[in-house]
């Protein structure tokens, strides 16, 4: 796997993902859009559609890891030299924080009508925790129903773990390093199966570019009103699915390797 085919792929395919996964959390949540109040099945299904036409369209030029915790997972594995892991994450995250910004741009007449009509809601008493996170934040970046750091890092990990494991197992490609045809399908259909179980608790972010890189997003961008991008929560899906996806490799190894 070349270099440049690495950035291609990475940054395409994350772009992609992100720029889908956003957009169905815009939907759902916008005011002016035809979905809005869909519900959490849209938003899992989604995300599992995002995932499929993200990884098909990078899979035959950088592997569609298009998640740090997967390039971890594989580089622990040991199917993925050590030395291309800062590329692989690097270009996740650009194309992770491009995805985000495209699709606020896909969205903007529904931000402008959002935000038009929070501001001229009667200001609600909240306390601390409430106040983290601005009214669209969820658009870009997960955040935890319960904050518990201990609960909303397990749930993190397990969820992340359960990804990576089921790539491992059932989604490479003949080299090893990404993901095969069939895999990119399973690997769509387990992140459904994610969101569907365990996405209550944190909205499952299993994926450090996926969050990390829309709320940079959502901190730099121009909407008005906008509030707090969360930063004391952000650590939580970086750490968790980075455990994960090590948990899942160090398992590969001694059960399968």
């Amino acid at each position: 796997m070349s270099n440049s085919d690495i950035i291609l792929g990475e940054v395409l395919g994350t772009a992609v993902l992100i720029l889908l996964g956003a957009g169905v959390c815009a939907a759902v949540t916008l005011k002016k859009s035809k979905a809005q109040n869909a519900g959490w099945l849209a938003i899992a299904f989604g995300w599992g559609f995002a995932v499929l036409t993200a990884a098909y369209i990078s899979a035959g030029i950088s592997g569609a890891h298009l998640n740090p915790a997967v390039t971890l997972g594989l580089a622990v594995q040991g199917n993925v030299p050590w030395d291309q892991v800062p590329l692989y994450i690097a270009s996740q995250m650009v194309g992770a924080l491009l995805g985000a910004i495209l699709a606020w741009a896909a969205y903007y007449g529904q931000f402008q009508a959002h935000m038009a009509d929070v501001a001229n809601q009667p200001e609600a008493v909240e306390g601390p925790e409430d106040a983290k996170a601005g009214p669209v934040l969820g658009i870009f970046s997960t955040g935890p129903e319960v904050r518990n750091a201990a609960q909303n890092l397990v749930t993190e990990i397990i969820a992340t773990f359960v990804l990576v494991f089921a790539i491992l197992t059932q989604g490479l490609n003949d080299a090893g390093n990404g993901l095969g045809t069939l895999g990119v399908l399973i690997t769509a259909l387990v992140v459904v199966s994610i969101g569907l179980s365990l996405g209550g608790p944190t909205g499952y972010a299993i994926n450090p570019a996926r969050d990390l890189g829309p709320r940079i997003a959502h901190a730099i961008l121009p909407i008005k009103g906008k509030g707090r991008s969360d930063w004391g929560y952000a650590w939580i899906p970086v750490v968790g699915p980075v455990v994960g996806g090590v948990l899942a490799g160090l398992l590969y190894n001694v059960a399968l390797g």
